[in-house]
């Protein structure tokens, strides 16, 4: 049976959880009323789990959150808290805490994390024991189900990760930098998941307006003056698949709060109504910020994040594994030259080259846009440093310096200059569509390119 750890100074709450848990026949359960001798216990890796108080004298909760995360053990740690010290338990989260619970426990939800808790743990056993270095014919056959483009050993326990989640029907968050694909990563853990044959509806919450988002969001009913006819929101659209909301730090509030039931309950009510419907969809949700900072506590409800937290994944950005840019360099060849009618063999060393020591800002999103410039400007054959634009050259070139030799002051016509040939590249060489991204007119923007300021001064 999972050994449980209890560690509270309150001998009457133990030995209850004690008994109740002996009476599951699911646990074996130790008992710790002196919290100074907890993290010597869990170091000796005996525990499956812990059930963990935060106000205790000596060691607190999180002195035992800390010690558990300095010696790097693999248990999952449950914190048990007053109702008043949600926000402590929520602050425990970013120390490595499961879950909390609030006293007094409720049983059934008290075994519910258990199991999860334990489960996951045996999950992440498993992909410890991935190998380090993964042979090129595994990637080939595409051992794991959710398919991400990747032979970065730390991107493919990310995807392992997210193959263990793609079977259950949890809230999953994805985190990443922007241009990571986390959307492409959404879809494959659809494509991965027993809804995989229910729809996959794709929402960019910055691209919605904030004040009709709730509507659009949960659906309307009728309402008393007729003004408004009953309308099914993007819940019921996606009845049976998978939601997938992009940039979910831009939500606003109150539909924050509405979504932190939709996820804890599986309720939701249309806008001009208080009649309760049942959802039928996977969330899935993702950001490129960090929702775990200080300064976004006041925009983002912390108990909506924990719960999003629980079942998250990060991709890791582009210049964490550069091993992958050849790899992914010679996909985007492959996929545009085909789009262009063109056959290229392969990329040359030192364009590879130059591209393994940049750092992507951009991520997938600018290696995409870089490749996509070249073959516009070659034909065919080996894609070379040649098929890349002069000022796309020295952005590369002065990409690598940056990365091995930190920052160093610049002119405003230089970091001008970069930002206009990062931004041509991702609008594909699209001299028009990047212009109107920068805000400024086609010949400013070809003046910016050459180092000057337009107008020629």
């Amino acid at each position: 049976m999972p050994k449980v750890l209890i560690v509270d100074d309150d001998t009457a709450v133990t030995n209850y959880l004690m008994v109740f848990l002996t009476q599951t026949d699911k646990y074996d359960s130790t008992v710790l009323n002196d919290s100074r001798q907890a993290p010597g216990l869990l170091g000796q890796g005996q525990f499956d789990a812990v059930l963990l108080d935060l106000d205790m004298p000596n060691l607190s909760g999180m002195d035992i959150l800390q010690s558990i995360r300095d010696q790097k053990l693999e248990v999952p740690a449950i914190v048990l808290t007053g109702v008043g010290d949600v926000e402590l338990a929520v602050r425990s989260m970013k120390l490595g805490a499961f879950d909390y619970l609030t006293k007094p426990v409720d049983e059934e939800r008290l075994l519910q994390v258990l199991d999860a808790a334990i489960q996951q743990k045996a999950i992440s056993r498993s992909i410890s024991r991935l190998p380090e270095q993964p042979r090129r014919e595994d990637l080939a056959r595409g051992e794991t189900a959710v398919r991400f483009p990747t032979q970065d050993p730390a991107t493919i326990r990310t995807c392992q990760t997210a193959e263990q989640m793609a079977a259950g029907d949890f809230c999953i968050f994805i985190w990443g930098e922007r241009g990571t694909y986390k959307e492409l990563l959404a879809r494959s853990i659809h494509a991965a998941s027993p809804r995989q044959g229910g729809p996959f509806v794709s929402v960019d919450v910055a691209a919605r307006e904030p004040g009709r988002f709730a509507g659009e969001f949960f659906g309307r009913a009728r309402d008393w003056n007729r003004e408004h006819d009953e309308s099914p929101g993007l819940l019921e659209t996606a009845a049976g698949g998978t939601l997938f909301l992009d940039e979910i730090d831009l939500l606003p509030m109150p539909v924050q709060v509405r979504l932190r039931r939709l996820i804890q309950t599986g309720e939701f009510y249309r806008e001009n109504s208080t009649q309760i419907l049942k959802a039928d969809v996977r969330l899935i949700v993702a950001s490129h910020r960090d929702l775990t900072q200080d300064y976004y506590k006041d925009a983002f409800l912390s108990d909506l994040l924990y719960h999003l937290m629980r079942n998250s994944v990060r991709i890791p950005a582009l210049h964490e594994r550069p091993d992958d840019v050849p790899l992914l360099a010679g996909y985007f060849l492959r996929a545009e030259a085909a789009a262009a009618g063109k056959q290229f063999s392969g990329l040359a060393p030192g364009l590879l080259d130059l591209l393994k020591r940049y750092d992507f800002p951009d991520n997938l999103r600018e290696l995409k846009g870089i490749v996509a410039a070249a073959v516009a400007n070659q034909e065919g054959g080996v894609l070379g440093l040649e098929a890349l634009a002069p000022h796309l050259r020295d952005t590369l070139a002065k990409g690598g310096e940056r990365q091995a030799q930190g920052f160093r002051p610049r002119k405003l016509a230089e970091v001008a200059r970069e930002h206009a040939a990062r931004t041509l590249a991702y609008f594909n060489n699209d001299h028009s569509k990047a212009a109107q991204s920068l805000g400024v007119g086609e010949e400013a923007m070809d003046a910016i390119l050459g180092g000057r300021t337009p107008g020629g001064r």
